[in-house]
């Protein structure tokens, strides 16, 4: 068993996967695909920067000249790529095309390709026909390895930590934007590379899933949703919500609170090998709807989480692919009927008997004095 986040077999699983699916090569440009194959984590340049992994013969990354000592330096540089540089008057597109088979039909291109480069592709390879990478490398992203694993529960206690530093940054007459500053310093100083969003919902605003932050004073009495995350040194992501008043809330409040929290902890104990997504959706949203707040409940209860802090698997009615262990998601009910709202959120690995919380901070409501 690996315990190595970017371990050199994963290129060769790659090159399987790309076989499997009847591809020539898949062609990796900067970003999480890139970065789950290789450790590389490149900037996105309109110079050319890209892993290409042929479904025979041996995977090499056109790199910039400009950038060739951070390629070397990264973990890419210990997996035994090769790294083509090539110059600024130069067609990497063309160069790269060239070490291909002549008869490759079919490639697979980055999801986050830029689309300049992925036409730039296209005219280098008239007759290979493009589709999407990300089908190709899913089954293997979705599966977490015991060191990603490991990555996320670092993440987890990371995002933790903020989130019991929040109640000192909570106080009547602060803004939401004052409070939304001290969390993502907060975000960093516990150990994130990169804040990646804030969420401070104060009273009518907490019942805006994705409400931004705004000049809003906090009102004694107001519950308030903070929804934050971050990407840690490694690139595996946090994201964790709790619910917090400045004084005694609405008497409403703690009623669909409770009812929240019991919704939170159904889809939660309903994660196993074999479970649905949709039969985890369907625990928590069940309870939630027959208290009279189905319609208050208006998005998915989870998604994916990595390198991205959005990813498949979707914990969504409709999602029958039996989850497996290793799959790493949020669980996140929501309630909200306004003037307030409330949501509660983990992040869980499915594991061979049940799951793992990455998050372990108390998940009822704390009131800040």
């Amino acid at each position: 068993m690996t315990t190595e986040l970017y371990p050199r077999e994963r290129l060769g699983r790659v090159r399987e996967a790309t076989a499997e699916a009847g591809l020539g090569a898949v062609l990796l440009t900067p970003g999480p695909d890139l970065r789950y194959v290789t450790g590389y984590d490149a900037l996105p340049l309109e110079r050319l920067t890209c892993l290409v992994v042929p479904a025979s013969g041996d995977a090499f990354m056109m790199v910039p000249r400009l950038e060739l000592p951070a390629a070397r330096e990264s973990p890419a540089g210990a997996l035994g790529v090769e790294f083509v540089p090539w110059d600024e008057t130069d067609d990497p597109f063309a160069l790269a095309a060239a070490r291909l088979p002549r008869d490759v039909a079919k490639v697979g291109v980055a999801d986050r390709m830029w689309a300049v480069m992925a036409l730039r592709f296209r005219a280098a390879l008239p007759g290979a026909e493009q589709v999407a990478a990300g089908a190709v490398l899913r089954e293997l992203r979705m599966r977490k390895s015991p060191a990603e694993v490991a990555a996320l529960r670092e993440a987890g206690a990371a995002i933790d930590r903020v989130h019991r530093r929040v109640p000192d940054f909570l106080r009547p007459g602060r803004t939401e934007r004052e409070v939304g500053r001290d969390i993502a310093d907060a975000i960093i100083a516990e150990g994130h590379e990169k804040v990646d969003f804030v969420i401070v919902g104060a009273g009518p605003n907490g019942a805006n899933p994705h409400a931004e932050l705004s000049e809003r004073e906090i009102r004694p009495g107001e519950p308030v949703v903070v929804d934050i995350g971050g990407t840690m040194p490694s690139g595996y992501c946090s994201d964790s919500t709790r619910n917090y008043c400045v004084g005694e809330p609405p008497a409403e409040y703690r009623a669909y609170y409770a009812v929240l929290e019991a919704a939170q902890r159904a889809s939660c104990e309903a994660v196993r090998p074999g479970a649905t997504p949709e039969s985890v959706d369907a625990a928590g949203r069940d309870l939630i709807a027959a208290a009279g707040h189905g319609e208050h409940f208006f998005h998915r209860t989870g998604h994916g989480i990595g390198l991205e802090s959005h990813e498949e698997p979707y914990i969504v009615a409709g999602n029958t692919e039996p989850l497996e262990p290793g799959m790493a998601f949020s669980i996140e009910p929501g309630i909200y009927p306004g003037p307030h709202g409330a949501r509660i959120e983990d992040i869980v690995v499915c594991t061979d008997d049940g799951y793992e919380p990455m998050n372990v901070t108390e998940r009822g409501l704390m009131i800040v004095d």
